[in-house]
């Protein structure tokens, strides 16, 4: 017999237990029976105990093959491209792993029980999941009829711990400078938006300001699919889009998850990635009275963001593009632009100020810039606007003096 039929008849034994196995009955029962089948050839221990194991993540676990990856807390991204071709990104470096499953089906039907455990639902119809596992992990799945080598699943892991700003300091990803000037930025309600291409750590540099809101606000948190880790907040909501069901129903988006945001009396509004025409309901939050907001999306440079923030404004009104920036340029104070360097490595490669409009066009101060040569430093301009920085008394800080 192969995996496949030993597993299929491993779960027929199961199903007739009149008692919950425990894992470790069901490993035993898996072992007794892979050593019973005839083999041709050496029977080798290696082949017999990697079998038990495949199939023992097969029954007990998401995501069987992949599972002993999934654990390994060095791997911070699972990519099957197809049954044959199976990737992980190990330490900032992708590589081919020998690993590969028997069979489409047995792709895709792990790829159903992922889905099926957040009750929704992938075929030909919904080719298309983004689905959790309990332990946090993000899943994207894509079904054969849409994807020309076989089904697609993507796996992007998060830390079991939350990493700190000391951490990217440690690692140069920011500098304590420039650590202490954001800190204090959270602290006084300042808006601010973070913005990265793929993979730029977008979501863990907002999970890291989150740190730094005092643990006695209330905070709302909405996102695409949950994935921050915001621990030190008592008073905390967090809201996740859902995709409507087999009958069109039941879908909820983001820009209805922030419109209700606005009936619960939030001291700070977090929304974890903008992709579309929810931007004008978070601009319009950020402009009636809900500072020390905080947001990524995705974006080449600071400029390329403000654009792309214009367009998906657009999708939801079709106002005059002067009206949309000035209302862009009131919401927001800061952007910070993070990047993925050629050695993996991920970087704040600019720190800037939204000071105002211009003929139309946006007031770019730059606060912090990085270069190959210094690294990240701090450039010769003040921050502009400092009200709010004087209404909570931390002008005299050593960060904001005039230059």
């Amino acid at each position: 017999m192969n995996v496949n039929q030993l597993t299929q008849q491993i779960r027929g034994e199961i199903a007739k237990q009149n008692k919950k196995m425990s894992d470790a009955e069901v490993y035993q029962l898996i072992e007794d029976t892979v050593l019973s089948q005839p083999f041709t050839g050496t029977k080798k221990i290696e082949e017999c105990a990697a079998k038990i194991r495949r199939i023992f993540y097969a029954i007990r676990k998401d995501l069987d093959v992949l599972q002993p990856y999934l654990e390994d807390e060095s791997i911070s991204e699972i990519m099957v491209n197809g049954i044959n071709d199976i990737f992980v990104e190990q330490n900032g470096r992708v590589s081919r792993i020998a690993e590969c499953f028997e069979s489409t089906e047995e792709l895709e039907e792990i790829i159903r029980r992922i889905a099926a455990r957040v009750h929704k639902d992938i075929n030909e119809l919904t080719p298309i999941v983004d689905a959790r596992l309990p332990d946090g992990s993000r899943i994207n799945a894509v079904y054969k009829n849409i994807a020309l080598n076989g089904p697609i699943l993507t796996v992007r892991k998060f830390p079991k711990q939350a990493i700190t700003m000391e951490q990217l300091i440690q690692w140069n990803t920011i500098t304590q400078e420039a650590a202490i000037f954001l800190e204090t930025l959270v602290r006084c309600r300042y808006n601010i938006f973070i913005s990265g291409g793929t993979s730029s750590g977008k979501t863990t540099f907002l999970n890291v300001l989150s740190n730094y809101i005092p643990p006695n606000q209330r905070v709302i948190v909405i996102e695409d699919s949950a994935e921050l880790q915001i621990n030190q907040i008592e008073n905390i909501v967090r809201m996740e889009c859902k995709n409507a069901n087999l009958q069109g129903k039941g879908q909820v988006m983001m820009d209805q998850l922030i419109k209700t945001s606005l009936r619960m009396r939030p001291d700070r509004i977090i929304v974890g990635e903008v992709r579309g025409k929810e931007v004008m309901d978070m601009v319009q939050a950020m402009n009636t009275g809900h500072d020390g907001s905080l947001s990524t999306g995705h974006g080449n440079s600071i400029e390329g963001m403000l654009c792309r923030l214009e367009s998906m404004f657009l999708q939801a009104a079709n106002f005059p593009i002067d009206a949309i920036r000035s209302q862009i340029g009131e919401a927001l104070d800061i952007i910070v632009h993070l990047g993925k360097m050629p050695d993996n490595k991920r970087k704040v490669l600019e720190i800037a100020e939204i000071a105002g409009m211009s003929n139309g066009r946006f007031i770019l101060n730059s606060l912090f810039n990085y270069s190959l040569k210094a690294g990240l430093e701090r450039s010769d301009n003040p921050l502009i606007n400092r009200e709010k920085i004087m209404l909570n008394g931390r002008l005299e800080d050593g960060c904001f003096e005039q230059t």
